[in-house]
């Protein structure tokens, strides 16, 4: 059930089951105007600085009412489409996915991360899109990816699937990710109709992924564990990111609230028209990386390590990362595609 209005002087909440302060950067830079016309209108134009020094921070605000853009799911998808499959192993559907799960229980480490992503089905005029499956996966706090890059062929720490509420809301308990050479900060989702249909990825209804705003990832790249990012996102922009350069990510950057030492809140309305078809899924031409970036650091794509036991065998797409063949050596080789 969708919350009652609520108003603000003449102005209706943007998100009235929020409090004031966390109503976005545009209801945040809205009020700050009014302010400061009245200010004027008295003199005190100064003072309005002032406040406007003082208003609360945010992030960015991506809300739209455009359809969320379909995005290739990478090299890295974890969903049978590229070499492993965690929707087919039982405990994907968890809303902590900061711990592998399984045969493993390691833990990634970094900035806490709560992410909360709100669907709508655009079909259905605009209501929440209550019972539909997501899949989120990233990066961890090294640009590595759990069941592709070396060394982590037996984890599958943070990928997880979880239901939407009568809100159309799923939430994940997760940490930052980090910035790897060629990509600029994301986290990758597929929307499904329901759990029964997670186990074939053709059966995703929007692949898409969410930008991270660069304020906030400069925070936590300051931090200690993310000191690779920090070179890695001198290079890069939203405008010039393979993926999300289009638009600059208009319609996919989070708005991000908390800090290095909290952990951060990271949202994002995503827009599902089943009306149309899904365009996008699965690793892009040549399963690899795109833009002429580079894996992360002894990713998929680099030469070396052992491929765990009893890997999917198989011959990946031309250029894919590099997956275990039936014999237990790595084939394809290194791409440069770093549309991950």
């Amino acid at each position: 059930m969708n919350p009652p209005p609520r108003w603000f002087g003449s102005r209706p909440l943007p998100r009235p089951e929020e409090d004031l302060e966390d109503q976005g950067l545009a209801f945040d830079v809205g009020t700050l105007i009014e302010r400061r016309k009245v200010l004027a209108g008295v003199g005190l134009g100064a003072v309005g600085f002032a406040l406007a020094a003082c208003a609360p921070t945010t992030s960015s605000d991506s809300s739209t009412t455009a359809e969320i853009p379909d995005e290739t799911a990478g090299p890295y998808p974890g969903d049978g489409s590229n070499g492993p499959d965690v929707l087919e192993e039982s405990g994907i559907v968890r809303s902590d996915i900061r711990s592998s799960f399984g045969e493993s229980t390691t833990t990634a480490e970094g900035i806490p991360m709560t992410l909360e992503l709100s669907i709508v089905d655009m079909a259905n005029d605009n209501a929440p899109f209550e019972g539909v499956a997501v899949y989120v996966w990233h990066c961890d706090r090294d640009g590595e990816y759990s069941m592709y890059s070396t060394g982590l062929e037996n984890e599958n720490y943070l990928r997880g699937v979880q239901v939407a509420d009568a809100d159309g809301i799923v939430r994940y308990t997760s940490i930052f990710p980090a910035c790897y050479s060629g990509r600029w900060p994301h986290i990758h989702f597929e929307v499904y109709p329901d759990t029964d249909s997670i186990t074939d990825s053709t059966n995703a209804i929007a692949t898409s992924q969410v930008a991270l705003p660069k304020d906030i990832c400069d925070a936590a790249f300051a931090t200690s564990g993310y000191e690779k990012s920090v070179t890695n996102m001198k290079s890069l922009t939203l405008e010039t990111d393979n993926v999300f350069g289009d638009d600059g990510g208009v319609s996919q950057l989070a708005t991000v609230t908390g800090d290095t030492t909290s952990g951060y809140t990271v949202k994002l309305t995503v827009n599902v028209d089943t009306n149309t078809e899904p365009s996008a899924g699965s690793a892009p031409d040549g399963g690899g990386m795109g833009g002429g970036g580079t894996p992360p650091s002894g990713g998929p794509g680099e030469q070396g390590g052992t491929p765990p036991s009893g890997a999917p065998g198989g011959t990946p797409p031309s250029g894919a990362p590099s997956m275990p063949s039936n014999d237990g050596t790595a084939s394809a080789s290194p791409s440069t595609d770093s549309s991950s």
